[in-house]
C-alpha cells in the first residue's frame, strides 16, 4: 500500500509544481499596471559578474503606472539603465540622476489579445503537466496492482489521483481567468 501512496504523493507534488510554475510565469506577463516582477529577468554587470537587478538596487511601484529603480551605488546608474533598455521589458527608462523611472504605457487592444493568447498557452502547458502527472501515477498504480496489490486498492487510488487532477485543473482555470481579467481591464 505504501507504493500506491507514494505514487499518489508524487502525482500531487508534480501537479502543485505545474500550478506554481504557471503562477510564476503569469506574474512576469505585463498586464498594463506596474509590477516589479517584470524586471526579474534583467541582469546587470556588477564587479565582473552578472547579477539580478534586485541585487544592486531597490525596486518599487509608487503608483499603478510607474516602477522606480533606486541603485545602491550611484556609479551603477548607467549600467542599470542600459541593462533595462537591452532587456525584453520593452519600456524605455528615464534617468534623472537620482532614480530610474519606468512609465508603464497603457496596452493597446491588440497587445492585450496577444497577452491573453500567451497566458492561455502557459495555462495549457500547466494542464499538460498535470495530465502527465496523472498518467504517470496511474501507470505506477497499474504496475503495483500487477505486482500483487489488490485491484480495489488500485482503483481507489486512481480515483484519488483523478480528484487531485480535477482540483488542480480547476485551480489553473481560476488563475487563468483572474489573469485574463487583469489583462483586459483598462
Amino acid at each position: 500500500m505504501s507504493v500506491i501512496k507514494s505514487a499518489e504523493q508524487q502525482a500531487e507534488e508534480k501537479m502543485l509544481h505545474a500550478l506554481t510554475y504557471l503562477e510564476d510565469a503569469l506574474s512576469r506577463i505585463r498586464a498594463g499596471k506596474a509590477n516589479v516582477r517584470i524586471l526579474d529577468n534583467v541582469r546587470v554587470e556588477y564587479y565582473g559578474s552578472m547579477v539580478q537587478l534586485s541585487n544592486v538596487s531597490t525596486i518599487s511601484t509608487p503608483d499603478a503606472k510607474t516602477i522606480t529603480v533606486l541603485p545602491w551605488e550611484k556609479n551603477m546608474m548607467r549600467t542599470i539603465e542600459k541593462a533595462i533598455q537591452d532587456s525584453d521589458v520593452g519600456i524605455t527608462p528615464e534617468n534623472n540622476g537620482e532614480i530610474i523611472r519606468l512609465g508603464i504605457p497603457p496596452l493597446t487592444e491588440e497587445r492585450r489579445k496577444q497577452l491573453v493568447k500567451q497566458t492561455r498557452g502557459e495555462a495549457e502547458n500547466a494542464k499538460i503537466g498535470i495530465r502527465n502527472a496523472r498518467r504517470d501515477a496511474n501507470d505506477e498504480i497499474k504496475k503495483v496492482v500487477k505486482g500483487g496489490v489488490s485491484e480495489d486498492d488500485g482503483k481507489e487510488t486512481e480515483g484519488v489521483v483523478q480528484k487531485l487532477h480535477d482540483k488542480y485543473m480547476k485551480k489553473i482555470d481560476e488563475v487563468l481567468a483572474a489573469k485574463e481579467k487583469e489583462i483586459m481591464t483598462v
